[in-house]
């Protein structure tokens, strides 16, 4: 039984329950940027966890030699330390390319890896904050400039009328008003007949 069908059962109307579920989703949705963050995270932390594992078994079998151990240590710190900003680089990069994505889908952009490749992005002058948003990159700026250049505009969607024939408006002749151009004697003296009032 579905969800809404469950609520009626309860005595809810068909608003309320839709009220109700609009709240669920609201609160249970989750942009597809936002999961794909969550989702490489993920992949890197259990990769970074199986890595220091295998650290620390070797750290277990040569625990013999105290200097050995010492330089060991050493050495897998400054792993530990490259491996961490590596990967807070990775993060980075990856949140500046959702929030640059998403600018395109809201900016209509018809092709997202097109317009990204014209866009002037230098990730190390770019921050990404908890809302998502980019700080130090003026994108909608960007995409306004691309959207209204003759070179670049045709990458975006266009609001407006529709432009060419309208089915509703052509030329008001009806089907099979034309002259027959190459027809027999025949059609051509049947057309002619047909629309001898109307010149």
């Amino acid at each position: 039984m579905k969800l809404k069908e469950q609520l009626k059962n309860l005595g809810l109307s068909d608003e309320q329950s839709q009220k109700v579920i609009d709240e669920i989703i609201d609160k249970q949705y989750v942009s597809k940027a936002d999961y794909d963050a969550v989702s490489e995270e993920n992949k890197t932390l259990k990769g970074t966890v199986a890595d220091r594992d295998k650290q620390l078994e070797k750290l277990k079998t040569s625990a013999g030699d105290n200097e050995n151990l010492k330089k060991q240590i050493e050495d897998l710190q400054a792993k530990n330390k490259k491996a961490a900003a590596e990967y807070a680089e990775n993060i980075k990069a990856l949140k500046i390319d959702s929030a640059v994505e998403s600018a395109i889908r809201d900016a209509k952009g018809k092709n997202v890896k097109a317009v990204k490749a014209l866009l002037d992005i230098d990730s190390s002058k770019i921050a990404v904050n908890e809302k998502g948003e980019l700080v130090g990159l003026d994108i909608e700026k960007q995409l306004k400039a691309l959207q209204s250049a003759e070179d670049s505009s045709f990458l975006f969607l266009r609001s407006g009328s529709f432009r060419g024939v309208q089915p509703e408006r052509s030329s008001g002749k009806e089907p099979g008003d034309e002259f027959p151009e190459k027809g027999s004697y025949e059609d051509m003296a049947a057309w002619f007949e047909a629309h001898s009032g109307d010149a």
